[in-house]
């Protein structure tokens, strides 16, 4: 569910004001809390499909961030009005926030993006924000939709980057950057803002996103404008501006977490001769380390989308957090590759995707009985476009939404289950169906077959290799 959280302002009010029952609990959190904190809550806005909670409030804690009168009027760089920015709750949104607002003038509203990177990434937010000056937090569960919407098509096009990446960070940020176009609009903002680095490929699926959705939306790219160089210097602006710095141990790795996959990069891994330290991994156990006994699963797909676990018909988010928990406890999807990203350097990662390596590999066996030779051929060499697309930030492309249109009609009939076997680190696939192979026992027999005449192997060979047999005649003189 998405919420929309104002943080208190104004003096306070002679009397409690009026709510809906439903707005009670955030409501009396803050008024307890701080009585004099509210001077006026105006009533629950809805957003989209009437899942956005909102409650209005000033925010008044411009002294608290370093934020003088007169930066509100005009920033140092420009003016904006609103902002909706990327925020996480880590160092560096934390340090955007004034940021922003002591640059453009403007209100910054804190957007949190739930995509499954679990709830202790999302613990504190809200306190967070408010330190750090912001005047609105929206958190949104985007789970389903990001499974739905953006995993399931780029599995149901077998989309593989450089042959190994699953694509877990690509396939999340279209979403993210749509919610938070969609954000923008409900509450009157002119800009949006990212704190992705200029040397990355978030800086790219994050803008071409906006661009694609409302093109006339300002962006803010801090990392390519400020004069914050490192982790250092951004501490040193947190202080100048009475952000508080939470005392946290930091991650020698930089890690990227959602329900599809956890990335690692950074560290030891940029010398690309070192091994990843056993101790790196967070969702998978060393396949080492994995159980002595096999597991056995069945996966059901319906028109190459999974729906279903031995039997047990789930939701996408549901069916992909339940195999991460088997995959994971197995050592499945473990993937160390150096890629070439879009901004043009090479660079290394570590994945762990437990649970989409067990889907990619159910998926794929069962189009070997359900597509022809020349279907596969020709979905595969798209397949590789469409994984180029999205890894590119394409998403919202005339030319990728074409493809998944051709996707989405070659496996219409790639309905059917899938057996495997999962055993220390590796995935078996052990048996598959469908009500539409064309695997047809009868002709593929080694037995008689009235359909199958092995004499006519004799002419077929005999024109197929007709080209081969003409070039060697010309060659011997012939």
């Amino acid at each position: 569910m998405a919420q929309l959280k104002a943080f208190p302002s104004h003096p306070c009010a002679t009397t409690t004001p009026s709510l809906h029952a439903t707005e009670h609990i955030l409501f009396n959190r803050f008024w307890k809390a701080n009585p004099c904190s509210f001077k006026e809550l105006k009533p629950r806005a809805t957003v989209g499909a009437g899942r956005l909670q909102v409650v209005n409030a000033v925010s008044h804690n411009d002294s608290a961030v370093g934020v003088s009168e007169t930066k509100k009027g005009s920033g140092l760089r420009g003016k904006l009005n609103k902002v909706v920015l990327a925020y996480s709750g880590g160092l560096d949104t934390s340090v955007i926030v004034p940021w922003l607002r002591e640059n453009y003038g403007c209100d910054v509203v804190c957007f949190t993006a739930d995509v499954g990177q679990g709830i202790k990434e999302l613990d504190g937010l809200e306190a967070k924000a408010k330190a750090s000056g912001a005047s609105q937090l929206v958190v949104k569960d985007l789970q389903e939709e990001f499974v739905k919407d953006y995993v399931f098509p780029c599995l149901r096009a077998g989309a593989i980057y450089e042959r190994k990446y699953l694509l877990g960070t690509s396939m999340a940020r279209p979403v993210i950057a749509k919610a938070m176009v969609d954000v923008a609009k409900e509450v009157g903002a002119d800009a949006v803002a990212h704190g992705c680095t200029g040397k990355g490929n978030d800086q790219v699926r994050f803008e071409l996103t906006f661009f694609a959705l409302n093109p006339k939306l300002n962006i803010v790219a801090p990392w390519r404008e400020w004069d914050i160089t490192g982790r250092e210097d951004a501490i040193e602006y947190a202080k100048k501006h009475n952000v508080p710095v939470p005392v946290t141990k930091k991650s020698i790795y930089s890690r990227d977490r959602n329900l599809w996959h956890l990335s690692h990069e950074g560290d030891i891994l940029e010398d690309t001769a070192n091994e990843p330290q056993k101790d790196m991994y967070m969702i998978s156990v060393d396949p080492e380390d994995a159980p002595d006994q096999p597991e056995y699963l069945e996966i059901g797909i319906e028109s190459g989308l999974p729906v279903s676990l031995n039997g047990k018909t789930l939701s996408p988010a549901s069916l992909l957090t339940e195999l991460n928990e088997i995959g994971g406890k197995h050592g499945i999807g473990r993937i160390d590759m150096v890629e070439n990203r879009l901004v043009g350097m090479k660079s290394r990662g570590v994945y762990e995707t437990p649970g989409g390596t067990i889907l990619f590999a159910a998926a794929r066996e069962l189009e070997f009985l359900t597509l022809d030779r020349e279907t596969i051929q020709v979905k595969d060499s798209l397949a590789l476009k469409y994984a180029e697309l999205v890894y590119a930030g394409r998403w919202f492309d005339p030319l990728r939404e074409s493809m998944d249109a051709f996707m989405q009609k070659i496996t219409e009939t790639t309905t059917g289950s899938v057996t495997l076997k999962l055993y220390k680190g590796s995935v078996t696939v052990t048996g598959r169906k469908s009500p539409f192979s064309l695997y047809r026992q009868d002709i593929s027999s080694f037995e008689g077959s009235d359909i199958y005449d092995q004499a006519d192997a004799a002419g077929f060979i005999r024109l197929y290799g007709l080209p081969i047999r003409v070039r060697a005649m010309l060659q011997q003189g012939i």
